[in-house]
């Protein structure tokens, strides 16, 4: 019998041949319940270093270390039958040395189980990008405004808006295509430039606060369904609204517990023999 559709294992050489076709469903996950909720609908799941941030109250994704990358894909792996997983290589994993970088890499797959890596760099990367590509390991590319760059730069900053800057955006982006990545997310980046990248690239592009003339689109999933609760960033589109649902929980909770409404006697034991009052 033919296996279901919605559980052949999308990988990233199929992300790879989606370039020009059905627009790449993609959002970060970084837990085993969100996985299997996300899992069904999405084509890519990221374990971004974004993790650091919305998970653990970090200021910037500098946070993140190799072992909490590990720890949230392993999660994501036990929640995902379908979806293409991508782990981010933390910011100090990989820059000093191709070498490095495909020690770390190796790390990722080997401890996680995930289907490739990704890392933040364009020109100034595209050597480890092909060394980790020529070791077998598949590579997602990230270039436009690179969080894991933000101290360096003084903030989160928009790429593209110079013509110098979107030479220099098209020259990365090219790079990681040489260096043989399967795919390129394109953040922070003004549309023009970010719809031109994509024509002239013959690999995937994602966008994230870039143009809808990318081949995907990513989004955090926290940001996604309102469950942010610092400052929202101008590109998201909020589907749902989780901050309100949650405290509200919490003050219903609260509001019973102190009553004495709750517990009932519904979510009480009582001894063999006799039944709730």
């Amino acid at each position: 019998m033919a296996e279901h559709p919605a559980e052949v294992q999308i990988t990233p050489e199929a992300i790879r041949g989606r370039k020009g076709g059905a627009p790449i469903v993609c959002l970060t996950a970084y837990t085993y319940p969100v996985a299997r909720l996300l899992d069904p609908h999405a084509d890519l799941l990221l374990v971004g270093d974004s993790v650091a941030m919305v998970l653990h109250g970090h200021a910037t994704t500098l946070g993140a270390t190799m072992e909490m990358m590990i720890m949230h894909g392993q999660a994501v792996m036990r929640g995902c039958r379908r979806a293409c997983v991508v782990v981010d290589m933390p910011a100090g994993s990989y820059e000093d040395s191709a070498g490095q970088a495909l020690v770390s890499a190796r790390r990722i797959m080997d401890e996680t189980g995930c289907h490739a890596v990704k890392l933040e760099g364009g020109t100034d990367m595209a050597d480890r990008i092909t060394a980790i590509v020529d070791a077998g390991i598949p590579v997602m590319g990230h270039i436009g405004l690179q969080p894991q760059s933000v101290e360096k730069e003084g903030g989160y900053k928009i790429k593209g808006r110079t013509q110098e800057d979107s030479k220099r955006l098209l020259a990365d982006a090219q790079a990681v295509e040489k260096a043989g990545a399967f795919s390129v997310v394109i953040e922070g980046t003004v549309e023009p430039v970010a719809a031109d990248i994509t024509r002239r690239l013959s690999i995937p592009t994602i966008g994230i606060g870039a143009s809808a003339q990318c081949d995907g689109q990513i989004l955090v999933i926290d940001d996604a369904i309102g469950l942010t609760v610092d400052r929202v960033p101008k590109f998201v589109r909020e589907y749902a609204d989780l901050r309100s649902a949650v405290a509200d929980a919490a003050q219903r909770y609260a509001a019973d517990v102190r009553a004495r409404r709750f517990p009932g006697p519904e979510h009480v034991f009582q001894p063999k023999g006799k039944s709730a009052p």
